[in-house]
């Protein structure tokens, strides 16, 4: 699990409440719950309006993924890679018929197997920056769904605060109880302004984050299996993938790197 969102989450909270605290404001006068259940509920109600059931599913499967460590590293999938283009020159390509469908990666799999099936580079290319295209479509909807709550959040904070305040102006007999009513109105907008900033957007973005680095290993996938289907000396693969790799080990695909392997195949 990646502790990255969790204590940026708990941060972001506590540094509101401490400086709340330091005002002399009271941890009771921004808890209530109408507002958290009018705030939530009229976002998570919108955000269905506009998206359907199977983008709501796989927006959240996306949120939860953001919070676990990529199931899968370039550098071992250069190895992996670098293993296959080994095995493919010492024996053939058909060879790795064999090995093929036990590939680290779905997507890894498939290439491999429509280079062994005599798919010609070109095509091989092309086909598989479809599948890419669709993949990287469907992370960005899944982004997409949290940058509208993100954008509903503080309108329907601003409703639930009106709410309140109509509450409050219906009785103005007693005005303590017109100044704690205000207060408390103003709680939801409170509400919508922080799900939108610390909750919402920032998942957006993280999401983003993800697909990118995703699409960056599928990069890098084809680039080696267009170099295996070529016939390229594994060390050369090593050093073509290498330009993949962040020293932190994230991945990275240059333009000219991605352009150039189908160009020499």
């Amino acid at each position: 699990m990646q502790p990255g969102p969790l204590i940026g989450i708990i941060f972001a909270v506590g540094a509101i409440l401490l400086g709340n605290a330091l005002e002399g404001g009271h941890l009771s006068s921004v808890v209530g719950g109408p507002a958290a259940l009018i705030v939530l509920g009229g976002t998570i109600g919108a955000v269905i309006v506009q998206y359907p059931f199977s983008t709501l599913k796989a927006a959240l499967k996306a949120a939860a993924q953001t919070f676990k460590k990529p199931s899968q590293e370039a550098s071992a999938l250069v190895d992996e890679i670098v293993g296959y283009a080994n095995q493919a020159r010492r024996d053939g390509i058909l060879a790795l018929e064999k090995v093929a469908a036990s590939a680290s990666d779905p997507f890894l799999s498939r290439a491999l197997m429509m280079a062994i099936d005599g798919a010609d580079s070109n095509t091989l290319s092309e086909t598989m920056e479809i599948t890419m295209g669709q993949q990287e479509e469907h992370g960005e909807d899944a982004a997409k769904v949290f940058e509208a709550a993100g954008g509903y959040c503080p309108t329907v904070g601003i409703i639930g605060a009106v709410l309140g305040l109509i509450h409050v102006m219906s009785n103005l007999t007693d005005i303590v109880a017109v100044g704690h009513g205000i207060a408390t109105a103003f709680v939801a907008t409170i509400y919508g302004v922080a799900a939108a900033n610390l909750l919402f957007l920032p998942l957006a973005g993280r999401i983003k984050l993800q697909v990118r680095d995703e699409t960056n290993i599928r990069q890098l996938t084809l680039v080696g299996v267009l170099a295996i289907q070529e016939g390229m000396n594994p060390k050369l693969v090593r050093e073509r993938l290498s330009s993949f790799v962040h020293d932190h080990g994230d991945a990275k695909a240059p333009a000219a790197a991605a352009a150039a392997a189908p160009a020499s195949a």
